[in-house]
């Protein structure tokens, strides 16, 4: 059954990954930019407002974080979508912290469940990936480890797309299939091959790029 852009994404989680449990330390300050804001959304108020889940039992804020909880079983996976269609270049920067499984991740341009899906995949991977769909535009080595708050930002300008983890640009590519000028934004969760996720997400704001 095609799955869409959460199993485009995310692929099989190692089955050595850890299975512990902890619980989320404080997310990082709020950061505010001098950029032309599209949205901004501090869990610390304002709860979920304008933002739309796929499985709204997964989602709730705590302690300000907006955190999925996944069933514990392989290949749960799902979304939460904000922002507009209508925009097309912009930077979306989010802190995350997962406390179970491997995969978490967001995505940028998202038209339904399609779009430009970043995933951060941690313990027995330390890696991340860029991908349109189905399509995978590129890998490259990153620690990010369970338990502690790491710093994504995405960049959409034209058909190229910037990566940065922990404020280090870790990929850069074009995509020359040309899709997806333009969406809104998802934050993902999955549960893989291990058959857990909970992951966390703070500090979430979307930038208009010139």
């Amino acid at each position: 059954m095609r799955t869409g852009l959460l199993l485009a994404v995310l692929l099989l989680a190692s089955p050595t990954a850890s299975r512990s449990d902890s619980s989320v330390p404080p997310p990082p300050p709020f950061r505010r930019s001098n950029a032309t804001v599209l949205l901004a959304s501090d869990f610390r108020e304002g709860g979920m407002h304008g933002w739309r889940p796929d499985q709204p039992a997964y989602w709730q804020v705590e302690n300000g974080a907006l955190c999925a909880t996944l069933p514990e079983r392989k290949q749960v996976h799902s979304l939460i979508v904000a922002g507009s269609p209508q925009w097309t270049d912009y930077a979306l920067d989010l802190d995350l912290c997962a406390v179970r499984g491997v995969d978490r991740g967001a995505a940028v341009r998202v038209d339904g469940k399609r779009g430009i899906g970043v995933d951060l995949r941690g313990p027995g991977y330390d890696d991340v990936l860029l991908h349109r769909d189905r399509v995978q535009l590129g890998r490259a080595a990153t620690p990010n480890a369970n338990g502690r708050w790491h710093h994504l930002r995405i960049e959409a300008r034209g058909q190229r797309y910037r990566v940065f983890v922990n404020h280090a640009l870790v990929l850069d590519r074009t995509d020359r299939g040309r899709a997806h000028p333009r969406g809104g934004i998802a934050l993902a969760a999955y549960t893989g091959g291990v058959g857990q996720c909970r992951v966390c997400f703070a500090n979430v704001v979307v930038t208009a790029l010139p």
